[in-house]
C-alpha cells in the first residue's frame, strides 16, 4: 500500500501531533497521503485526489461517527479502513495514533487481514412509491423526534405479521451496530461475523415486547400506522427522511460490504472486555 485517503472528524483533535506524524511517513517513505474535496480546508498540507490515483486505503481520524461518515468512500473507491482513534471510545477503530507508524510500515508489507462487515440496505415506499432507498453500517433507527407522542408502529418479517407497539421508537441494527445504540436500549451483543438483524424497541409501551434477532436476508418492515408529525428515520445517526402514516420501512442485509484492516490478533471479545469493560466489576 502506497496511495492512502485521508478523512479527519470535523472536530479532530491532536491534529498538529497527527500533522508532523503524517509529514513524518511521508518523507521516509514511498507513499502519499490525498484529501477529498469535502475536506479541502486540509489542501495546504496534503494534495487533493483526482481521479487518476489508484488509492489503496482510507485513514479515518476521529471516533466511531467520522468511521459511520467515511463508509460511503471506502464503498465508493472500494478500499478498506483503517481507523485511528484519537482518544475516545473508538470502538471500530484498529488503532491509537502512537501505533500510526509501525501500522503504515504493516501495510506496505502486507501484514493485515480484510474483515467484512455487513451492511444494511433501507427502502421507505410511501403510496407504493420508493422515495429512499440507502444504505446504513450501523443501524435504522425510527425516532419519535422531540415531541412527548409515542409512535405507533406494526413489525413485519418478510410480510409475515410479527408484533404491534407504541415506544418512542425502533432499532434495526447490524451486528456492527450492536455495539451501539442498540446495546444502551437495552439489545443483544452480536458478533460482527454474523449475517443477522437485531430489532430492538425503544421504551416500549408494555414490557412484553422485546429485542429479536432475526436472518440478515429477511426482509423486515415496519409500518407507521399513525400520523406522527416529528418521527423520522435516521441512518447511523444522520436524519434521512420524515416518517407518515402508511409509510413502510423495510430493512434487509445489503449486497455490498465494508472491509476493515486489521493489524493484530486481538478478537472482537478483547476488545468488547478493553473497550466496554465486559465481565469487569
Amino acid at each position: 500500500m502506497n496511495n492512502f485517503l485521508l478523512y479527519f472528524s470535523p472536530t479532530i483533535e491532536k491534529f498538529d501531533e497527527t500533522l508532523l506524524i503524517l509529514k513524518k511517513l511521508k518523507n521516509n517513505d514511498d507513499i502519499e497521503f490525498y484529501i477529498l474535496e469535502e475536506q479541502k480546508e486540509y489542501d495546504q498540507y496534503f494534495p487533493l485526489l483526482d481521479n487518476g490515483v489508484k488509492i489503496d486505503c482510507i485513514l479515518v481520524f476521529g471516533g466511531d461517527g467520522t468511521i459511520l461518515r467515511a463508509v460511503k468512500h471506502a464503498l465508493h473507491y472500494k478500499i478498506p479502513i483503517l481507523g485511528v482513534n484519537l482518544g475516545h471510545l473508538g470502538f471500530l477503530s484498529e488503532i491509537s495514533l502512537d501505533e500510526l507508524e509501525k501500522s503504515i510500515a504493516a501495510l506496505k508489507k502486507h501484514k493485515f487481514k480484510l474483515l467484512s462487515r455487513m451492511m444494511l440496505k433501507i427502502t421507505i415506499r410511501r403510496d407504493n412509491k420508493l422515495i429512499v432507498n440507502d444504505l446504513a453500517l450501523n443501524d435504522a433507527v425510527i425516532s419519535k423526534g422531540d415531541k412527548p407522542k409515542l409512535i405507533n408502529l406494526k413489525v413485519y418479517d418478510d410480510r409475515r405479521y410479527v408484533f404491534s407497539t407504541r415506544c418512542d421508537g425502533i432499532i434495526a441494527a447490524s451486528p456492527t451496530g450492536s455495539t451501539a445504540y442498540s446495546l444502551s436500549a437495552g439489545g443483544p451483543i452480536l458478533s460482527p461475523v454474523m449475517d443477522a438483524i437485531v430489532v430492538v424497541p425503544i421504551t416500549p409501551h408494555v414490557l412484553t415486547v422485546r429485542p429479536i434477532v432475526f436472518p440478515a436476508h429477511n426482509k423486515i418492515s415496519f409500518v407507521i400506522k399513525e400520523e406522527a408529525e416529528t418521527s423520522w428515520l435516521q441512518l447511523d445517526g444522520q436524519n434521512c427522511a420524515q416518517l407518515f402514516a402508511g409509510d413502510r420501512i423495510t430493512v434487509t442485509s445489503a449486497q455490498l460490504k465494508v472491509d476493515f484492516i486489521s493489524l493484530s490478533n486481538r478478537t472482537f471479545f478483547k476488545t468488547l472486555r478493553n473497550k466496554m469493560h465486559l465481565g469487569k466489576k
